[in-house]
């Protein structure tokens, strides 16, 4: 993953007096949205082109039309990335698509972390923060970056298996979005959770963002 050996400034518009008077004490739990606020664009769609290479990815994108157009009509997230997964992920054992999602973390990170959302990662850990990657995107392909990050704990949608440990297609439980955010972080955390900070970029996260101290809206904007 990308390092720096730069100094870690504070974030410009954190109120740093309502989260602790001593520099050095643990401010809590602070919780990113990944795509769109860690990286520059949607990581799931992107690894199921680079996974299925971009002539069958196209075909298998716009045989989603169908999908597509249900969705326009009841707006349900958690069925259109069903869908998606059955299409492009269906009857991969675990351990293959953990083992994409690693060489895919390996070619992908460098062009898709934002530089500024890894500064705030950094001051953030520099305060001794318990950091949470929050994402609606499958838990197991956003692990290999969790991991690179340091992350204490990620949070996302997780994909049924069948008994031979292969995608079956389905979710296992909830899209990981909105009001599900809030419930997972209350899974990890308790009912009483407070986030001192939390980063999102769309109306997805604003559940998660009304739980924090410091509510950081598209707050990152640098490219790679």
């Amino acid at each position: 993953m990308p390092k720096s050996r730069s100094r870690i400034p504070t974030p410009s518009a954190l109120p740093i007096e309502d989260l602790s008077d001593d520099p050095a004490r643990p401010v809590g739990i602070v919780a990113f949205d990944f795509d769109g606020t860690l990286t520059v664009r949607d990581s799931f769609t992107d690894f199921l082109a680079w996974n299925r290479g971009s002539l069958a990815s196209l075909r298998d994108f716009l045989s989603l039309a169908p999908a597509g157009a249900r969705y326009l009509g009841d707006r349900d997230r958690g069925r259109l990335k069903a869908a998606t997964i059955r299409r492009f992920l269906a009857g991969t054992p675990m351990a293959t698509l953990e083992a994409r999602a690693r060489a895919f973390a390996e070619a992908r990170s460098r062009s898709l972390l934002r530089p500024d959302a890894l500064r705030s990662w950094r001051y953030w850990r520099s305060r001794g923060a318990t950091l949470v990657i929050v994402t609606a995107s499958p838990e197991c392909l956003i692990a290999p970056f969790a991991r690179g990050l340091g992350a204490d704990h990620l949070l996302g949608t997780r994909l049924a298996l069948d008994d031979d440990g292969r995608v079956t297609g389905a979710l296992a439980g909830a899209n990981c979005r909105g009001h599900e955010k809030v419930a997972r972080l209350k899974e990890a955390f308790g009912e009483d959770v407070r986030l001192a900070a939390a980063y999102g970029d769309t109306e997805g996260d604003r559940q998660m963002l009304q739980l924090a101290v410091h509510a950081g809206y598209r707050e990152f904007k640098e490219k790679p």
